[in-house]
């Protein structure tokens, strides 16, 4: 499914990625662990296109993804929830999960989305900027969940968010995978 091949990337004469490779494989969940500052953030930005390879070559699902404009990869079947969750705070939760989808979905992936969940169901006309971090989380991965991607990339899902949210969050990840969705997380609390 995903592949990298000897993938470089730069930042700035700053060489961070030196050769990365590594697979995920359809239905599959694949973390990256180590400390601050060794490039897992910089493998998962790379792979979207958010910093450019300078090397080597990124496949999902044979196709290449190296040289392919950013804001083009969604839309090969590939979430991407980033550290700091991204959402957009003064928007509701429902213009949140609809923002970028180019069709509207059929209800059942709401339902499904919802179902993982929902507290954001009960929050839909809230601005996503007054929920909590915990809830904001479950709204950024719900927003790449309704693209109904093939991969979901998540970067440090649970880095700030209280415990009880941290085990709904992992639970909803561990289903998603279960159901047959590949995953890529990159986590720094590798506690269960």
């Amino acid at each position: 499914m995903l592949e990298l091949n000897a993938v470089h990337a730069h930042y700035g004469k700053v060489h961070v990625l030196q050769g990365a490779s590594l697979q995920v494989q359809s239905g599959e969940a694949v973390g990256l662990l180590g400390r601050n500052g060794v490039g897992k953030t910089t493998t998962l930005k790379t792979i979207m296109g958010l910093v450019k390879a300078t090397g080597g070559e990124i496949m999902f699902d044979g196709r290449n993804l190296t040289d392919i404009a950013p804001h083009t990869i969604p839309g090969t079947g590939i979430g991407y929830v980033p550290q700091g969750r991204g959402i957009f705070p003064s928007l509701s939760v429902k213009e949140n999960l609809e923002i970028g989808l180019t069709k509207t979905p059929p209800s059942q992936v709401f339902d499904y989305v919802f179902d993982r969940f929902p507290r954001l169901k009960e929050r839909l006309s809230q601005p996503g900027g007054t929920l909590s971090g915990g809830e904001q989380q479950m709204l950024a991965i719900a927003r790449c969940l309704v693209m109904q991607p093939r991969l979901l990339i998540l970067d440090e899902p649970t880095e700030g968010i209280m415990p009880i949210l941290v085990q709904d969050i992992r639970r909803e990840i561990k289903a998603v995978n279960d159901a047959g969705m590949s995953i890529l997380l990159v986590e720094q609390n590798i506690k269960t």
